[in-house]
C-alpha cells in the first residue's frame, strides 16, 4: 500500500461534515483549517431551523471554544467566512433535510469528502430518537453520498463497541443485515431492523440503545460497500487532546471522566481524541474501503486498574474543592473485577449502613435526614455510574488495529505523517498522560 500527502490529498477539497457541534467533530474542523489551509470549504451541517439559528450554533458551540484559540491567531474572521459554509438541516430526514435547494445542488456538484460525525451517543436514548440518528441518519447522508458527482470518500465514524458485549481478540470485520435495504421503504426498513436487532442483540448482547443502533446504522453504510469508496472507523473511549493544538482540551462528561468526577467529588479503555482525528485523515487519503479500529488495547493497552491508580495520586495532590470552600479527601479506590464483586463491596461496605442509617434517622424523626440524603445520594451517583459503563469497564475485549498499522507502515517514511498526522498508540505514556495532560484538562475545562 502506498500512502501520499495528507496536506495534497486536502488540497482544494471541499468537506461536508455532518454532527458538527461535537467534541470529535470540532477537533476535526480545527485540525483541517490550521494544517492545510487551503482546504476550499468546509460545508457544516447544523441541527437548526434557519441560517441564523445555525449562525448562532457555529459561534456558540464550535469557534467560540478555547479549542479554536490557536486557529484564531492565525486568521479568523475573514478565514472563516472564506471556508466555512454552514448548511442548516436534519441528518434524520431525507436530503439531510436540507430546506435551500441551492445548497443541495452546490454540495452535489462540490462535495469530495463527506465526514459523518453525526450521532446521539446518549447510552439511554429514547429509541425512535437513536434509530433516526444513528441508523437513518447513516442511511440518508450515505445515499446524499452517493449522488455528490466528485465523491472521493465517504468517512462514517462508528464505535468499537458495536461488537457488543464479545470478548477476547476483536476483528476489524463488516457486519451484514443479512438482506438488501436499498430501495426499501422507511418503515419496511424499520421493521426489519427491529426484528434482526432483536436477534443479534440477544446474541452479541448489546448493552445499550447506542451501541445498538450505531451497529445497525454501521450495517446499512456496508450495503453501499463496492460501490462506494467508504471508510469506517470504530474508536475506542475517547478522552483529551494529546498535544494540538493544545494538551487537554475537553469537553462534556464521557466515560471515563464520569467516574473521575465522581470520584473527586464524592470520594467514590481509552484513546485521546486527536489521535482518532490524526487516524481518520490517514484513512481518508488512503480512500480504499476499510474498516479502522483506533484504540491501544492491542499495541499500548490501559486498564482502568490504571486509571484509578492515578486518580488517586492526582486528586490527593490536588483535591476537589467543595462549595463550602473545603477539599475533599479522597481515598483508594477498590479494583473491582466485575459486577459481582462490585455490588458485594458495594452492599457489605455502604448498603448496610445506609439501612442502619435509615433506621436510626426514622427512630429519630429525621434528625439525621440530611447525613442520609448525602449518604445515599453519592451511593446512587457511584452505581449508576458504573452500572451504565459497565460494558467498558468489565471489557475483556482487545480490539484488532491491523488496518490502521497497515496505514501507519505505508506513511512511515513520511515526515509529514509522523510530525503532523501522528497515529501510533505506541508513544503514549499512561501516566505522563493522565497526571499531566488528561485529569488537569477536564478539571480546568469540565470542572470550571
Amino acid at each position: 500500500m502506498e500512502l501520499g500527502s495528507a496536506l495534497e490529498f486536502l488540497d482544494n477539497k471541499s468537506i461536508l461534515v455532518t454532527g458538527a457541534t461535537g467534541f470529535l467533530a470540532k477537533i476535526f474542523v480545527e485540525k483541517i483549517l490550521r494544517v492545510q489551509p487551503n482546504v476550499k470549504k468546509i460545508y457544516l451541517l447544523l441541527r437548526a431551523a434557519d441560517h441564523i439559528s445555525a449562525t448562532l450554533r457555529l459561534h456558540n458551540e464550535i469557534i467560540g471554544k478555547d479549542l479554536f484559540a490557536v486557529l484564531k491567531e492565525k486568521y479568523w474572521e475573514k478565514f472563516t467566512s472564506e471556508k466555512i459554509t454552514l448548511i442548516p438541516g436534519d441528518i434524520s430526514f431525507e436530503d439531510l433535510g436540507i430546506k435551500d435547494s441551492n445548497s443541495v445542488q452546490e454540495m452535489l456538484n462540490e462535495v469530495d469528502i463527506v465526514v459523518n460525525l453525526a450521532a446521539t451517543a446518549d447510552f439511554h436514548e429514547r429509541y425512535d430518537v437513536a434509530l433516526g440518528l444513528n441508523t437513518f441518519g447513516a442511511k440518508f447522508l450515505t445515499n446524499f453520498a452517493m449522488k455528490c458527482a466528485k465523491l472521493k470518500v465517504l468517512v462514517h465514524v462508528s464505535t468499537a463497541y458495536v461488537s457488543g458485549e464479545r470478548t477476547g481478540l476483536i476483528l476489524e470485520n463488516p457486519y451484514s443485515m443479512g438482506e438488501a435495504l436499498n430501495g426499501s421503504s422507511d418503515q419496511e426498513i424499520t421493521l426489519a431492523m427491529k426484528g434482526l436487532g432483536i436477534q443479534r442483540a440477544r446474541y452479541y448482547g448489546w448493552p445499550n440503545t447506542y451501541v445498538f443502533t450505531k451497529a445497525m446504522g454501521e450495517m446499512v453504510v456496508g450495503e453501499f460497500k463496492g460501490t462506494l469508496p467508504t471508510v469506517i472507523i470504530r474508536p475506542t473511549i475517547i478522552t483529551s487532546t494529546f498535544k494540538e493544538p493544545f494538551p487537554g482540551w475537553a469537553e462534556g462528561v464521557r466515560t471515563v471522566d464520569s467516574i473521575m468526577i465522581g470520584y473527586a467529588r464524592h470520594s467514590s479503555l481509552v484513546m485521546w481524541a486527536r489521535y482518532q482525528v490524526n487516524a481518520m485523515i490517514l484513512a481518508m487519503v488512503a480512500a480504499a474501503s476499510n474498516i479502522y479500529h483506533v484504540g491501544s488495547s492491542m499495541r499500548n493497552p490501559v486498564k482502568y486498574c490504571h486509571v484509578q491508580d492515578f486518580s488517586f495520586r492526582y486528586f490527593s495532590n490536588n483535591p476537589w474543592i467543595d462549595k463550602d470552600g473545603k477539599p475533599v479527601i479522597v481515598g483508594k479506590m477498590r479494583v473491582m473485577d466485575s459486577m459481582a464483586s462490585f455490588h458485594r463491596y458495594m452492599a457489605l461496605r455502604y448498603l448496610l449502613p445506609l439501612k442502619g442509617l435509615e433506621l436510626v434517622n426514622t427512630a429519630f424523626c429525621h434528625f439525621f435526614q440530611g447525613v442520609y440524603d448525602n449518604l445515599y445520594r453519592k451511593i446512587n451517583y457511584v452505581t449508576r455510574m458504573v452500572d451504565i459503563y459497565r460494558p467498558y469497564l468489565f471489557s475483556e475485549a482487545t480490539f484488532d488495529d491491523i488496518n490502521i498499522e497497515k496505514l501507519r507502515m505505508a506513511a512511515r517514511s513520511s515526515s509529514e505523517v509522523n510530525d503532523m498526522f501522528y497515529s501510533d498508540p505506541k508513544c503514549i505514556d499512561w501516566e505522563d498522560y493522565f497526571m499531566n495532560i488528561h485529569i488537569p484538562g477536564i478539571v480546568k475545562y469540565i470542572f470550571k
